[in-house]
């Protein structure tokens, strides 16, 4: 019996989905993932609701396939370094954002290697920025210079369709929801932005074995289960010794 069992998602676990404008999303081979962005804001990503539910500190991994020459980008750029990271986080009191790293902020690339292969500790230190929400106030130090360790305990969980239709002060169509249906996810691998340096234009960002996994903490009542087996495990012990 182990105290910690673990989710895993693979690419398959993964969907795609256009957040803005007209990207193409096309696959030139199996587990592969092409999307094209052609103009400045359009916006396309992968998401995954796999490890919804978890907080973010929990995160084992989150990683990601780069197969497209990056290099032909300038170094530094936000194309050189896509695609960037973002999770939707609650605090189970109906209240959300966007939680994202930037490509282009030097702190953040040296992680990127053929894309990424993250745990939450290559995270924690990172400026983690809040998008997608006016109201900061339920967040430490009203959501200002924040880095990933200080939102560790909140949340992975994206907003229901429902609550997404209705909205609140803050929220963009540029958040992390599928056009139209407003689908969402709670990790997001993203291309494309509104800013000109995130237009990649063709070929585009292809991409493979997106995943995600997080450790969870089982149920209290699985754990004094476990520790019951432990203390019979040591009694049995005790009396064999005597």
């Amino acid at each position: 019996m182990t105290s910690l069992a673990v989710a895993v998602a693979a690419h398959a676990g993964f969907e795609e989905y256009v957040i803005r404008g007209t990207p193409t999303i096309s696959h030139p081979v199996v587990g592969q993932t092409e999307f094209l962005i052609t103009v400045s804001g359009q916006k396309a990503a992968l998401g995954s609701n796999d490890v919804n539910g978890q907080t973010l500190g929990s995160l084992q991994q989150v990683a990601i396939t780069r197969l497209d020459d990056w290099t032909r980008f300038g170094a530094g750029s936000g194309p050189y370094y896509a695609p960037y990271l973002n999770f939707w986080i609650t605090d189970g009191l109906g209240n959300f954002a966007v939680v994202a790293n930037e490509p282009t902020n030097p702190l953040f690339q040296p992680l990127f290697n053929n894309g990424y292969d993250l745990t939450f500790g290559d995270l924690s230190a990172r400026i983690a920025k809040i998008y997608e929400n006016a109201d900061l106030s339920w967040l430490p130090n009203n959501g200002a210079g924040l880095t990933f360790a200080d939102v560790a305990n909140f949340l992975i969980q994206a907003p229901t369709q429902a609550e997404l239709s209705t909205g609140w002060a803050g929220l963009g169509t540029g958040a992390p929801r599928e056009l139209l249906t407003n689908k969402a996810y709670g990790v997001n691998w993203v291309f494309g932005d509104t800013l000109a340096n995130y237009v990649s234009g063709d070929p585009g960002y292809l991409v493979a074995n997106a995943s995600v996994s997080a450790v969870t903490v089982p149920e209290p009542s699985s754990m004094a289960l476990f520790g019951l087996a432990l203390l019979g495990l040591a009694a049995v012990r005790r009396r064999s010794r005597s």
